[in-house]
């Protein structure tokens, strides 16, 4: 029997997830079918999923948005969300919905005066309802799949369901697991042959990445990369912005042998830190999907992860021994 999403979501465990959406009937979202053109649908898929991540205590690690399907490795901050104020998450709130008339009137400090204590306690309750939700995984996914679902909806002049059923998703349990998702996401469009390189992969994290790079920036609306774990370290991805680049790039040669360009011998010092060989590596970021279920990580991970979720089994257990070790 299928998991319900919120049981799949244990922030005991990590903060981290993997989250797949497919059109219905596997349709296109874009790309061209029956001699119609959607290719502009991708720019509105990642351009929602921007605006939601300033919306969101939820931050976007990696993302690729395919023919017919999207993929995101989402960050929770439960913490962040937690030190907003009731004004400010009224304000994130009200940026995506209507809201009620009292967090209306509570938003303008004209009217704000004429609430009295009781409708002023039914606000912060309300408040505390929203921000709940602005740290949770499926409320996220909805604001991306109803907004994208409704658009294109209106453009096909048609009404019932665009998206497959719910999102799946995948707990991402230790770096391991991390550092393979999101190169497996990242590397999406090369992998189906739709781009030659990552830099050239449309509508991707690694393409926003690169190019601000390229301008001595780092992306707004993406995780930013926090480098090596230590002591102190400051909210980010437990990796170095260089080390994941060599390390998607060399990756992307292994699936391309015949990509232009010398495959280089030696490995980037994060497969050596993670301790994953490296034909492991390729079955990781090829086959992320069919490795894992619910969680992907090492063992340990998996049985503590299956431990809290009262799991009798440990799904991905040899998988685990064999491509983590």
């Amino acid at each position: 029997m299928p998991k319900t999403r919120k049981s799949q979501i244990s922030l005991l465990d990590t903060p981290y997830y993997h989250c797949v959406s497919r059109c219905v009937r596997r349709a296109f979202l874009c790309g061209e079918q029956g001699g119609k053109n959607f290719e502009h649908r991708r720019q509105w898929v990642e351009d929602r999923i921007h605006v939601l991540s300033d919306v969101f205590t939820i931050g976007v690690c990696a993302y690729a948005v395919m023919s017919n399907h999207t993929h995101l490795v989402l960050h929770v901050n439960k913490e962040k969300a937690s030190l907003l104020s009731t004004e400010e998450v009224i304000l994130r709130w009200h940026s995506l919905y209507k809201g009620t008339l009292l967090t209306h009137q509570y938003s303008s400090l004209s009217t704000r005066e004429d609430l009295s204590d009781s409708q002023i306690k039914t606000v912060e309750y309300t408040a505390d309802v929203w921000r709940k939700r602005l740290y949770d995984i499926s409320w996220f996914m909805r604001a991306l799949n109803e907004y994208i679902a409704r658009a294109a909806n209106k453009e096909d002049e048609c009404t019932g369901h665009f998206w497959e059923g719910r999102f799946k998703s995948q707990a991402l349990l230790d770096e391991s697991a991390l550092a393979a998702c999101m190169a497996y996401v990242d590397l999406n469009p090369v992998r189906a042959n739709m781009a030659k390189t990552p830099e050239a992969s449309n509508h991707t994290s690694i393409q926003y990445r690169i190019r601000a790079a390229k301008v001595g920036k780092t992306p707004k609306r993406l995780m930013p990369f926090a480098g090596n774990p230590r002591r102190d370290m400051p909210n980010g991805l437990p990796f170095t912005l260089t080390d994941y680049l060599q390390l998607v790039d060399t990756t992307s040669r292994c699936i391309h042998p015949n990509k232009r360009g010398k495959l280089d011998s030696n490995l980037p010092h994060i497969l050596e830190r993670l301790n994953i060989e490296n034909e492991n590596w390729l079955a990781l970021t090829t086959q992320f999907e069919r490795c894992f279920k619910h969680a992907a990580g090492k063992v340990i991970h998996l049985e503590e992860y299956a431990l809290n979720q009262n799991q009798q089994r440990i799904h991905g257990r040899r998988n685990a021994m064999r491509l983590l070790g």
